[in-house]
């Protein structure tokens, strides 16, 4: 691929967890228990999670150092999130995504997790489908984590 290519793409995951929408909104909303789930366990991670509020995350990964960069456009308690971020490998930019979170009833005390993001992935540094992928990754840790308590 070009070292001046663009790829966008928008993908959709959803998943139900036994928990009502508000432990899973509390997931990503509390610092430490997204801890649980997002990202590795060790690093820098930042969150101010409210409306203009950002989130960092600085991880070394097999070598390679990745940042997370995010900003909070929208938050409806317990029903939505909106966030814009960036994600970097070793300095370079690799892609800049806009992704809705939708909590969602799913029957009792499930929620339907709606996760859509639409993305930019730049220059060949990352693809769709492998960033797909670890979304995957990411939201089954989530359901792991509610399933254990780690949210409020």
């Amino acid at each position: 691929m070009s070292k001046r290519s663009t790829t966008h793409s928008t993908f959709v995951i959803e998943r139900d967890y036994d928990a009502r929408a508000a432990r899973v909104f509390a997931a990503w909303a509390d610092k430490s228990a997204k801890g649980r789930w997002f990202g590795p366990s060790e690093g820098e991670h930042q969150l101010d999670f409210r409306e203009g509020g950002r989130e960092h995350l600085l991880a070394d990964v097999h070598g390679a150092v990745y940042t997370y960069d995010a900003l909070y456009e929208d938050i409806v308690l317990d029903e939505r999130i909106v966030f814009t971020y960036n994600m970097h490998r070793d300095g370079k930019r690799m892609s800049v995504s806009v992704t809705t979170v939708e909590l969602l009833p799913a029957g009792g005390d499930k929620t339907r997790l709606r996760y859509t993001e639409q993305g930019v992935f730049l220059d060949g540094e990352d693809t769709p489908e492998l960033r797909e992928q670890g979304t995957k990754e990411i939201l089954d840790k989530l359901g792991e984590a509610v399933k254990q308590g780690a949210a409020v």
